[in-house]
């Protein structure tokens, strides 16, 4: 596996990247070749499982290929959105936030739009200090930990509930007082507590974690009370160039995401030791499969409940492009064809 952990868009650590998978900017991989980042947690489970079950590749085997799969983890969406447009990497994984970005961004050039939704996760703000409440009770003496500040997904449901809370015009209220920390690390402090990181917008399992290893910590905000409910936090996403020439390979991502997403569904205990695998994590296993099951986490490909994080963006103006709907920023496929 190649494995790289960052904490913002650093060149260098594209360069890394680039370097890591044998390739440079300029380098086209032909049919049959993929490279795709992920980050950390539960949220890129459909990830894990496509890659131990080689799904992917069984399903290339269906349109005449071997697949080869370069895998790269990395952490924040800055970072996953630079991979993607230097060219190390095909597919990226991050938060519905660095996607709506990097479509905004990149609209009328390289037209990257969304390939599928990695599934349903409520994401939880958690602190450990009995002080913080709701997010109205944030101070100066406060940290948020996030996986990339004012970009991530987390950090774009924090404005939101912030422009709820006060208004537009203050949606970056609470910007000041996040700070870009991995996910592992983020609860890794959360849970000793003593550390400047007081709370930490993160995803499951570490939310779960924190929850479970330190009694004081307790939710501030639940990620689907902002939406409006059951909403797709963390997305699949590719440039348009990629898609077009390489429709079988690509084809054969999502068919095999698809796969993924049925085995999860009907052997989560199974799942749930492919994530110890592949991930090499140091988590109990009756918390994760507990995480797996539980009713308020759907495992699916199309993406749900999406386009009212879009119009606020558009609204407050981090993006300048309007969407019209959730299928303006995300490609036409039957798969996704039932999304929103």
């Amino acid at each position: 596996m190649h494995s790289r952990t960052g904490k913002g868009a650093a060149r260098a650590l594209v360069a890394a990247l680039a370097v890591s998978i044998g390739l440079t900017s300029a380098s086209a991989y032909a049919e049959g070749t993929l490279r795709i980042a992920e980050q950390f947690g539960v949220v890129y489970l459909l990830l894990n499982v496509a890659r131990d079950q080689k799904f992917i590749e069984q399903e290339g085997k269906k349109e005449g290929l071997d697949i080869k799969v370069d895998w790269a983890k990395l952490s924040g969406g800055s970072s996953v959105n630079d991979a993607l447009l230097s060219g190390s990497v095909d597919i990226a994984a991050a938060g519905v936030g660095p996607l709506l970005t990097i479509w905004d961004r990149t609209h009328g050039r390289q037209n990257v739009k969304g390939v599928a939704s990695l599934g349903n996760f409520p994401y939880y703000l958690v602190s450990n200090d009995p002080r913080v409440k709701s997010i109205a009770d944030f101070t100066d003496k406060d940290r948020i930990a996030v996986p990339a500040v004012g970009v991530s997904v987390q950090s774009r449901i924090l404005q939101y509930a912030a422009a709820k809370q006060w208004g537009d015009k203050q949606y970056d209220r609470l910007d000041k007082y996040t700070q870009a920390v991995p996910h592992p690390d983020a609860a890794a402090a959360l849970i000793a507590g003593g550390t400047e990181i007081n709370a930490h917008f993160g995803n499951p399992p570490f939310q779960q974690q924190e929850l479970a290893g330190n009694p004081k910590a307790h939710i501030v905000l639940n990620s689907y009370d902002v939406l409006g409910g059951p909403s797709s936090a963390t997305v699949l996403y590719a440039t348009e160039k990629f898609r077009n020439e390489n429709p079988k390979t690509y084809r054969a991502f999502v068919a095999g995401l698809a796969d993924a997403a049925r085995y999860v569904t009907q052997h989560p205990e199974q799942a749930a030791d492919i994530y110890l695998r592949v991930n090499n994590a140091k988590i109990d296993r009756d918390l994760l499969i507990k995480v797996i099951k539980d009713p308020s986490v759907q495992f699916k490909v199309a993406p749900q409940n999406t386009f009212a994080l879009a119009q606020f963006m558009h609204r407050v103006g981090v993006i300048k492009n309007e969407p019209k709907s959730w299928q303006d920023y995300f490609f036409s496929d039957p798969a996704t064809k039932d999304g929103s």
